[in-house]
């Protein structure tokens, strides 16, 4: 079988005075926003094109299949399906969430604190069958404050516009009000007569904050607030005291902060701080303080706080440190808790309001870790909170954990019903050193009988955008590839935070080459340092990771035998200079704005994938996206992909699979994750053999 052939439709254009030319531009449409919410307006002959790349992809791997449902099954044997969540303590209530065996989606139950009876509040299994649609995505679920309604918001087809929906929890009856349009996200009044949500506008961007009376027309919403920047999104939260809504506008890079009183007596909003170009806030308030996490004079962050009554005159609470990030933080009445990250490592740090003391929380042994903390029960005097922990080759373990006494017990454990011996695996922390003289941190995980002779395969995972790190915890799903002798290397590119902000600032906008310069440097040390050889290497990467993965291969394709690129960034220029694509305006301090600026354009077309595909050899290849995709439109890689298949100069293999009925995460439910996953590692797999 021969793998399709997309027309071509020669398309020039002049951008500061370049010619463009593109071949494939036609696939694009104009109306795409609607395309994301009807189907039937997607081209017909573009949905052709993308059938008939799946049946040749199926065609490819046929001889996958049965290989694919070996791997569902040991995967999905790695996971106890029936599980129990941890609880949480409200005021009348203890909330919790579980799986079962047969079903794909979550439950959440509650169980009276005074009456001790138990009840299930949510079923997706239930709710999905009721939906009647093939892909089913929970954006939000919540109680009201006095524990009588339900409020949740879904997405029934994954290009993330979501409805929303009140239902009483006593005859599980759903009230009249939709409210469409909506990014997913929930907040009740706290007289629980409101919902405040945010709205999507034309461009799919959350724009707009509004106030909605329960029980009328979403017509009759009262706007809070509008957002005019046009590269900023809002968000809105409660603060711990419940005095304040925060309402937060912002871009990857800033963002600026507006409280309302939370009685919603008059929705006056006032500023705390004005947003400047790459600083960022992120505000809560205690006990008559707002406290301020901000990297303002403070590269890696630091947390001020400064009187209700006197916003303007902070002192500083959490000083910054060299090179660590000062990370998120929760407040009880006694206790200040916050992460930091140093060098791609978590710790946990809590200070004793009362003595003024502070202690690292560590009770840990791997040097390479993931730790996590959140809340136990809402009451604020408590001393208790959820301490999680995992590394690259521990299964999670949960304690709780008593900030006064340093008591802990195990109350989960991550169990892995197939069987696991952690023993059985090493990890390693090793760096590589690029041109420019920085050390990048690479996390490898191997079995202990995998030979580092130059002989193993190596899977490298990279990302590398938007401050966003490879974590250190635990996934039992990549065992399925190790076990089999392959060793999986995360590499801490810049462009994510691992190291610090100075880390993404590094790799973003004109220093974007860093983060792909860094990635073939971690390859090239692996090669150099024996756990792999040359063209052995398979490169992994999605979203942003996409981009990574495009950009290395038109530069080094010979130091890999495969690739996995997943809903990949590849037409990365054109994107950006569409200003009406969702995500483009505010992404303008991460990639830069080529529209605007000539040295942007030409720095994003040097490295832009799709742009820079050479007459050369590539490895074998599988590209992934789906329809519903409003992050990166499925135009990209099917373009990306019909361009490589025409330029390429080699008989490897080259796929692309889009979900018809997918967003940008996949299809949904558990069994159609655990599906892609065996779906990667049977490509893997077949081009290793």
């Amino acid at each position: 079988m021969k793998p399709p052939v997309l027309k071509k439709i020669k398309n020039t254009k002049s951008i500061h005075n370049e010619k463009m030319t593109d071949y494939y531009s036609w696939v694009h449409q104009d109306n795409i926003l609607d395309v994301l919410t009807d189907p039937t307006l997607l081209n017909k002959e573009v949905k052709k094109y993308l059938e008939e790349e799946n049946k040749y992809t199926n065609y490819i791997l046929k001889k996958q299949k049965k290989l694919q449902k070996v791997l569902f099954k040991e995967i999905k044997g790695k996971i106890k399906l029936a599980d129990k969540g941890l609880p949480f303590i409200d005021k009348n209530f203890s909330y919790w969430s579980k799986t079962t065996k047969k079903g794909n989606y979550s439950i959440k139950l509650r169980k009276s604190l005074k009456t001790k009876k138990t009840e299930v509040i949510w079923d997706g299994n239930i709710e999905s069958k009721k939906n009647k649609s093939s892909y089913f995505g929970l954006g939000d679920l919540t109680v009201s404050h006095n524990d009588k309604l339900l409020a949740y918001s879904l997405d029934l087809k994954g290009s993330e516009y979501y409805n929303i929906y009140l239902r009483k929890i006593d005859n599980k009856k759903n009230l009249k009000d939709i409210l469409t349009h909506t990014s997913g996200s929930i907040l009740f009044s706290l007289d629980d007569k409101y919902i405040i949500y945010s709205k999507l506008d034309k461009f799919h961007r959350p724009k707009s904050i509004y106030l909605h009376k329960i029980g009328t027309k979403q017509s009759l919403d009262k706007l809070i607030y509008k957002e005019e920047e046009k590269r900023f999104s809002v968000s809105v939260y409660l603060t711990t005291d419940e005095k304040y809504f925060i309402i937060s506008s912002g871009d990857h890079s800033t963002n600026k902060c507006y409280y309302l009183d939370s009685k919603l007596k008059l929705l006056k909003l006032k500023l705390f701080k004005n947003y400047k170009e790459n600083i960022t806030y992120s505000l809560d308030s205690w006990n008559g303080y707002f406290y301020n996490h901000t990297n303002e004079n403070a590269l890696d962050f630091k947390i001020e706080r400064a009187k209700h009554n006197a916003k303007n005159k902070s002192l500083i609470y959490i000083k910054q440190k060299k090179n660590t990030i000062i990370g998120s933080f929760l407040i009880r009445k006694n206790w200040f808790i916050w992460s930091e990250t140093n060098n791609a490592n978590q710790k946990i740090f809590a200070k004793n309001l009362n003595n003024k003391q502070v202690k690292e929380i560590n009770f840990f042994n791997d040097k390479i870790k993931s730790v996590s903390l959140s809340t136990y029960e809402r009451n604020k005097n408590s001393d208790l909170i959820y301490v999680s922990y995992s590394s690259p080759k521990s299964p999670r373990k949960t304690f709780l954990f008593n900030l006064k006494t340093e008591k802990k017990r195990i109350v989960k454990k991550q169990i892995i019903p197939s069987g696991f011996n952690e023993d059985n695996y090493i990890t390693e922390r090793i760096y590589a050193k690029t041109q420019d003289k920085v050390e990048v941190p690479i996390t490898i995980i191997r079995h202990k009988k995998t030979k580092i002779d130059g002989s193993s395969k190596l899977l490298l995972y990279g990302y590398g955008s938007y401050g966003s790190s490879i974590g250190n915890g635990f996934s039992s799903a990549k065992y399925s590839l190790i076990d089999r002798g392959i060793i999986w290397a995360n590499a801490h590119i810049r462009g994510g935070m691992e190291c610090g902000m100075r880390w993404w600032k590094h790799g973003k906008m004109l220093n974007k080459k860093n983060t792909f310069n860094d990635y073939i440097c971690c390859a090239e040390h692996l090669i150099k340092n024996k756990y792999t050889s040359k063209g052995s290497v398979i490169g992994m990467g999605g979203s942003a990771g996409g981009l990574l993965m495009g950009a290395v291969l038109n530069i080094r394709p010979q130091l890999f035998s495969g690739v996995i690129m997943a809903v990949p960034f590849v037409d990365s220029l054109t994107t950006n200079l569409n200003h009406a694509l969702p995500l483009t305006v505010g992404e303008f301090k991460e990639f830069g704005n080529a529209k605007k600026y000539k040295k942007h354009f030409q720095y994003i077309k040097s490295y832009a994938p799709y742009n820079n595909i050479k007459r050369q050899k590539y490895p074998h290849i599988l590209v992934t996206t789906s329809l519903f995709d409003n992050r990166v439109l499925f135009d990209e890689p099917t373009k990306y992909v019909a361009k490589l298949r025409s330029y390429k100069k080699d008989n490897n293999i080259l796929l692309l699979k889009t979900e018809m009925e997918g967003g940008h995460g996949g299809r949904t439910g558990r069994d159609a994750g655990i599906e892609e996953i065996a779906f990667d590692y049977s490509f893997i797999l077949k081009i290793i053999s």
